[in-house]
């Protein structure tokens, strides 16, 4: 029995494990496969385990389990790569802008934008809500434009103190394209789109309807809008169109988007 336990088995770090290492089955990674010896390429993943595929095209898949596979020789354990992280999409807000997140709303500027009513100012704030608080312009709601040019006149434009102005149906020869030409103050732009009302300007087929009803002259639009689609009153219609209908700026057409950018650029333009 002599020289039996010559060894001391305790000698040495007995706690110390053999660790298996881990390495992630990229595309191309040549391993076999320790139990049946298939060496291959790896070339994908299904239903958790790994394809490889070896040189004469043959392709077996493998569970991962601990140290199943050999490289260069030596047992890993092999392990599914994790996925990049996918980079967030940069947020837009309604106007197409792209958001600008952590900001507060900035004190309210001295420029001004008008628009002729609260149904044009709730559809600004819709869609250019975001971009505004952000420039601190504020859009304040006029009771129509008659009296477009005394209202500039005790505004009091100046260089820091610009004034935007969106007019509806803005068109040569209308009553309302010669109510503009009296405003002549450099530090006033006045613009606007051709729609008889500013509900006009939302896209018919955001509203599924092929087409706005052709009013007959001498009767208010809204109304005979209302009558033509069958909603009781203009209030429940513009709650339709705005709460349900007007998303963002793709839900409006053109001439709307292109006066409100103008005017935007114009207000916020540095002194």
């Amino acid at each position: 029995m002599a020289g039996r336990y010559a060894d001391d088995v305790l000698a040495g770090d007995w706690r110390r494990r053999k660790v298996t290492p881990e390495v992630d089955a990229e595309p191309d990674l040549v391993v076999e496969d320790a139990e049946s010896g298939f060496c291959g390429a790896v070339v994908g993943f299904e239903s958790g385990a790994v394809v490889l595929e070896d040189r004469h095209g043959r392709r077996r898949n493998f569970p991962l389990l601990p140290a199943a596979f050999l490289l260069d020789g030596q047992p890993v354990t092999l392990r599914r790569p994790a996925r990049a992280p996918v980079p967030a999409a940069r947020r837009r807000t309604a106007s197409g802008s792209i958001a600008v997140d952590g900001v507060r709303a900035q004190v309210a500027k001295a420029s001004r934008i008008w628009v002729e009513g609260i149904h044009d100012a709730a559809l600004v704030e819709r869609i250019w809500g975001d971009d505004l608080r952000i420039e601190g312009v504020v859009v304040e709601p006029l009771d129509g434009i008659d009296a477009l040019d005394a209202e500039v006149r005790a505004f009091a434009p100046g260089p820091g103190r610009r004034l935007g102005v969106l007019v509806d149906h803005l068109v040569p020869g209308s009553k309302e394209s010669r109510i503009v030409a009296q405003v002549t103050s450099p530090h006033v732009l006045v613009t606007g789109h051709p729609y008889v009302d500013v509900w006009q300007a939302v896209k018919p087929k955001a509203l599924g309807i092929p087409a706005w009803p052709v009013v007959p002259p001498g009767r208010p639009w809204k109304e005979g809008v209302c009558a033509a689609l069958g909603v009781a009153e203009p209030a429940t219609m513009w709650r339709h169109i705005l709460l349900s209908r007007v998303d963002s700026f793709a839900d409006v057409e053109t001439p709307l988007i292109n006066a409100m950018e103008r005017l935007i650029d114009f207000v916020t333009e540095p002194a």
